[in-house]
């Protein structure tokens, strides 16, 4: 992916103050994060453990190793320039590794069937299953190691419907459902490198290509470091909501972090391309991802603290970046406020960030989609759906049909609400409840998570709200009265700022101060309700032109992706990467 980030495009001064976070941003990356997955990944340390090693261990790459384990050996699966390796599936790799192994997997289409031998019940497990801890999944190609959701022996990632592979059954005699690579409460667990698709969901959930999974509706965080990197996920089957279907491309849920997932592509998700969610505090980024042709390209529920989406594209989809509260598996509401009264990176106690990234173009009703997703705001770049204190700062956002950067609240109807959720950070409707609480409350409404305390700032707009129908624009928001409010400033359009309520970055200007936005049946949310087809579909109204409709999915081919430039660097010496032989041939390019 090539970004064109909106640096070169705003003032001298938002410019600056572009440059400033960057590097802060990075700083808090380099620092906070990557040397701790980066332990977890590099070479032997060797010696004894630093402080933090109990007595009798070992610091190796993945931490703290029992003596008999100190040295990290290097599984092989496949055949890679002609030397075969020890295995011939990933699975059974994974199966004879321990804490600190690498796993290698040379080109090749790989069906696996980890679920048939971890099998969970009534719950979907993973066609590749890790629960061992530091562990290093590596393929040697990123486009050449593809881990395949259909039936061993069909051609690699199949459209055809016969050749799906819909997992195990369930008691009543119904598939379960697969997920792809699955990585299961095990931490410092690294993927890399390859390609995951066609994992479908089913009666025990999974859709899922690439999961870091700390533990999915269990309301509780279960998992520490991961890093994902030079991943790419997709589907090539979609027959409608109601059949099974490719939900998410790369999934983090419930992690403490901290998690990096860079150079990462996916596509075609009924869901989200991307997902980093149930973590009140994720210390996690999400970088250089390329996200399209799916009902979100990003969402994330109830995740905040430390958080970055950060320098990645998203278009083609029905709405580019989502995150939401929700009163569900995961602890409520999504906030970026930074935890224990933290400053943050820039001294206004946020920590969750949204910047340099490039929004455009996500007009496509033809995408797959399915429930709330499915059900998403089309044309719409960002959308913040009850979040709180979040910063949505120095991204480019262009052509988008409905709204450019929305902030709405979240209205529940779970009911009854999991059993793990308890509407913290939201208000629970009462039919006695003032106007338009009281009116939630009767219609089923179990939980309401107002927006509030977000600062959208020095963004770059221009052709948002081409769709044409009433408060489509570049900004947009519906609030009730909060202490602090949102406030949006800085924010440039060539063609001048529109917004929904007008001139938002005059009456919400100042950061920190009482105020709110539209309500929730004034115009925006009436154009609102329209685009999502919340009740009935919208095809428009005298003086509105409505929205584009559904009328067939289409899924895109998946684009060849840029691979690791070394597959071997790293990596303990071993026949596919010998340690003279490989330093020998890059000084000889280096000479070249």
């Amino acid at each position: 992916m090539t970004m064109r980030g909106p640096l070169l495009l705003l003032s001298s001064s938002a410019a600056h103050r572009f440059g400033r976070l960057a590097q802060l941003v990075l700083a808090a990356v380099l620092l906070g994060i990557l040397p701790q997955a980066g332990a977890q990944a590099g070479n032997e340390k060797g010696g004894g453990g630093p402080p933090g090693c109990p007595p009798g261990l070992v610091q190796k790459d993945y931490g703290c190793l029992p003596p008999g384990q100190a040295k990290n050996r290097v599984l092989r699966v496949g055949t890679f320039r002609g030397i075969p390796g020890q295995f011939t599936t990933i699975q059974s790799a994974v199966d004879a590794a321990h804490p600190g192994d690498w796993i290698l997997v040379a080109p090749g289409d790989y069906h696996e069937q980890g679920d048939r031998e971890y099998l969970w019940p009534g719950v979907a497990s993973g066609g590749v299953y890790i629960g061992t801890p530091n562990l290093h999944l590596r393929g040697m190609d990123r486009n050449g190691v593809v881990v395949d959701g259909t039936k061993p022996g069909a051609p690699q990632c199949s459209s055809d419907p016969s050749d799906q592979d819909l997992g195990p059954l369930d008691w009543s005699g119904n598939p379960l459902g697969r997920n792809g690579v699955l990585v299961f409460k095990a931490d410092n667990v690294v993927v890399e490198n390859l390609t995951a698709c066609n994992f479908l969901d089913g009666s025990g959930g999974g859709g899922n290509q690439i999961w870091w999974n700390g533990g999915y509706e269990s309301g509780k965080v279960g998992l520490g470091p991961y890093l994902g990197q030079y991943l790419s996920a997709t589907s090539t089957y979609f027959q409608n909501a109601q059949h099974p279907k490719a939900e998410y491309g790369i999934f983090v849920s419930n992690s403490r972090g901290p998690g990096l997932i860079v150079h990462a592509y996916a596509s075609n998700m009924a869901d989200s391309s991307f997902y980093i969610g149930a973590c009140p505090d994720c210390n996690a980024v999400l970088a250089d991802g390329h996200a399209q042709n799916s009902a979100q390209g990003y969402s994330g529920t109830n995740s905040g603290g430390h958080l970055v989406i950060a320098y990645s594209e998203w278009d083609g989809n029905l709405t580019g970046i989502s995150a939401n509260s929700q009163n569900s598996e995961g602890p409520s509401p999504q906030s970026g406020k930074c935890p224990d009264a933290e400053k943050g990176l820039t001294g206004n106690g946020l920590c969750t960030y949204f910047i340099g990234n490039y929004i455009h173009d996500n007009n496509n009703p033809n995408v797959p989609g399915a429930g709330l997703a499915g059900m998403g705001p089309l044309g719409t770049g960002m959308l913040l759906s009850g979040g709180q204190y979040d910063t949505v700062a120095w991204n480019r956002v262009e052509h988008n049909g409905s709204w450019g950067l929305l902030l709405v609240p979240y209205v529940d109807f779970s009911n009854p609400p999991p059993p793990v959720a308890n509407c913290a950070g939201g208000v629970v409707p009462q039919v006695t409840d003032p106007f338009p609480l009281g009116l939630l409350a009767s219609v089923g409404a179990t939980c309401y998570f107002d927006d509030f305390g977000n600062e959208v700032h020095d963004n770059f707009l221009r052709d948002n709200g081409s769709f044409g129908n009433d408060t489509n624009g570049d900004l947009g928001e519906i609030s009730g009265l909060n202490d602090p409010g949102n406030c949006w400033y800085g924010n440039v359009d060539p063609n001048g700022v529109t917004s929904s309520p007008a001139d938002l970055q005059t009456t919400h200007g100042t950061c920190g101060v009482p105020n709110q936005g539209a309500g929730l049946f004034d115009p925006i949310g009436e154009q609102l309700i329209c685009v999502t087809q919340a009740f009935f579909p919208c095809m428009g109204t005298p003086g509105n032109p409505g929205y584009p409709q559904p009328t067939q999915v289409m899924l895109l081919p998946l684009p060849p992706q840029p691979s690791m430039e070394d597959a071997c660097e790293g990596v303990p010496s071993n026949p596919w990467c010998e340690k003279e032989s490989h330093e020998k041939s890059h000084a000889h390019g280096a000479q070249r």
